[in-house]
């Protein structure tokens, strides 16, 4: 007899293993999120070196653009990677999550900074930076150069004009695929031009009163005044109207010689 409570296992029933569970509902959700930490746990590698700018140049950084150095002989362990650049406002650069994919929404330069933190360029394979740098090769990135494309949403790696004076920071991070492999540290702070409006200009102190200033423009129109009627009078004086002089040719005089008979007839005679 079973006892009550008992379960009676008939034939064809299935046979329930002593250590098995019902599956938990949250199991399957846990799925995603164990993937998106899958990259995490392999390691990224730090290396350190941090992106600069270069010293190699005139006009390194101005309204939009700045100039780096090329991340030579420092990604040389991943030669299936392809290097991106990243770049952040300096209060967001620590947020960055270097899981997120490049030409995603998520990363897009178009939506940057209003809804976007940071986003990636200047894509390259390790055979763009070779190690050593070969002589006479320009080994800079002009980051900000592209202008064609800032509002272009179908290329989201633009590497458009930066949108502000800053500041700014940037690292390079290597993606094998879409699993980040190596990473630089970030840059130190970069803040580009900023032009000065008209009325922050102050003349006090330049040396040139108003007065001064207002002689200078009267003898100057003066004096293009007196250049312009220069030169129109020298156009007048080529032509026939200025007063011409015609020399004639003076006549050939012709002096007559006379052979005084007389004087030979009296030395004859006297003879």
């Amino acid at each position: 007899m079973w006892a009550d409570g008992a379960h009676r296992r008939l034939p064809g029933d299935a046979e329930q293993l002593p250590h098995s569970r019902p599956r938990h509902r949250g199991a399957r959700t846990m799925i995603p999120l164990l993937l998106l930490l899958l990259p995490a746990a392999h390691g990224i590698v730090e290396l350190g070196t941090k992106p600069a700018l270069t010293q190699d140049l005139e006009g390194v950084t101005t309204a939009t653009t700045f100039v780096l150095e090329q991340p030579r002989c420092i990604f040389g362990n991943f030669s299936n990677a392809v290097i991106w650049l990243v770049v952040a406002l300096d209060k967001d650069a620590s947020a960055f999550n270097n899981s997120a994919e490049p030409g995603t929404p998520e990363t897009a330069f178009q939506s940057f900074p209003n809804t976007v933190s940071a986003y990636m360029t200047l894509n390259a394979t390790l055979a763009s930076y070779p190690c050593p740098k070969p002589a006479g090769d320009i080994t800079v990135l002009r980051v900000g150069s592209e202008t064609s494309c800032a509002t272009d949403v179908s290329r989201p790696t633009c590497n458009g004009p930066l949108p502000g004076p800053g500041p700014y920071r940037v690292k390079f991070l290597a993606l094998e695929g879409s699993v980040p492999v190596a990473e630089t540290a970030w840059s130190a702070p970069i803040t580009l031009r900023t032009a000065k409006p008209l009325s922050s200009i102050s003349t006090a102190g330049s040396g040139h009163s108003a007065g001064m200033i207002a002689i200078t423009a009267i003898l100057s129109i003066l004096l293009a005044i007196l250049l312009a009627a220069l030169v129109a009078m020298l156009f007048s004086c080529g032509s026939d109207s200025c007063g011409s002089s015609t020399f004639s040719k003076p006549e050939s005089v012709s002096v007559q010689r006379y052979n005084t008979h007389h004087v030979y007839d009296q030395a004859a005679a006297r003879l």
